[in-house]
């Protein structure tokens, strides 16, 4: 039988005699699995041996993590596409399963998540509220065309902001028709990196090297840029090209959790599932126990027992 313990490292999970800790805070010397490649599912130092897609080995990499003894196989566990970001992976180990972060939304190049049957969920509610139900894609790219095809009518320049890993991805796919197009310069390095894995994202000139050629100056433009704060350098200093700012983020409609970060512009757009496709998710599943972590895991586990599944929250340890 398959056991979970949340240890100060993360979450040990246990079955045939074999242990597996998922996503560590930090490595422990025997199987660590890490599901992506954000900051805050890597584990900052630590030894043993990594479980990862190469992506997320790449990724972590570039983004100062050591990956060195790293391996994409190891017996009686299968990885899965959880659709999150390009290289995320869930684990089945035993009868467990664990998503990691995960989305069975359809997003361009990334493909919504399709978990197996197992025994055991060990899911994560980020948007476990019923509150969180996200529009489709159709609908969020018609919005965003419309308000660029207004700005560029006026000769306004529009920077669309989301995670520099994993989002960022997204909408310069999903607006890559856009000219002329600038990416960020951290965007770009990544995208560039996607590009090599024959991702189909549109090469463009990164914001430094089209200020230093003055093409910033000939407005309207789109630029793909991170998640940033309205008083940041970076956006103060595309404010002085007149430019809005555009957000995205799965918090941008809610009244309780409000998320703006300052910009002219917030779109509802998520790398998780929504409250109704994490209850999808669980039913397609087959568990007969599962598991709520990362979010809302009192009340999405409650909605769970609600339903007539056996349902328990998984509380991180801090120490």
């Amino acid at each position: 039988m398959d056991t979970i313990k949340m240890t100060p490292r993360g979450m040990l999970c246990t079955s045939n005699g074999s242990t597996i800790l998922l996503d560590p805070k930090t490595a422990s010397d025997g199987i660590n699995f890490v599901s992506h490649a954000h900051i805050d599912h890597l584990p900052s130092s630590g030894g043993g041996t990594l479980l990862a897609s190469k992506y997320t080995a790449r990724l972590a990499s570039h983004r100062g993590r050591d990956f060195g003894n790293h391996t994409e196989d190891i017996k009686d566990c299968t990885l899965y596409d959880t659709g999150h970001i390009f290289g995320s992976r869930g684990i089945l180990f035993g009868d467990t399963f664990y998503t990691g972060d995960i989305c069975t939304r359809d997003r361009g190049f990334l493909q919504g998540a399709r978990i197996p049957k197992c025994k055991t969920l060990i899911t994560e509610c980020t948007f476990g509220l019923p509150e969180f139900v996200f529009p489709p894609i159709h609908q969020i790219r018609l919005q965003v065309d419309e308000l660029i095809s207004t700005m560029y009518s006026r000769g306004i320049p529009v920077v669309l902001m989301g995670y520099e890993l994993g989002k960022a991805q997204t909408i310069s796919q999903m607006f890559s028709h856009w000219e002329p197009l600038y990416y960020h310069d951290s965007v770009k390095v990544i995208n560039d990196m996607h590009r090599e894995w024959n991702v189909p994202l549109k090469p463009a000139l990164g914001h430094t090297e089209a200020q230093r050629q003055g093409l910033l100056d000939k407005k309207p433009w789109v630029m793909i840029a991170p998640k940033m704060s309205a008083k940041s350098p970076f956006i103060l200093k595309m404010k002085k090209y007149g430019a809005i700012t555009v957000s995205f983020s799965g918090w941008a409609n809610s009244n309780r959790f409000p998320y703006t970060n300052g910009s002219d512009y917030s779109i509802q757009l998520s790398d998780h599932c929504d409250f109704n496709e994490l209850t999808e998710m669980v039913e397609a599943s087959g568990a007969e126990n599962i598991y709520t972590i990362h979010g809302f895991v009192s009340e999405f586990a409650d909605h769970l027992k609600n339903l007539g599944f056996n349902a328990k929250p998984l509380m991180v340890m801090t120490s």
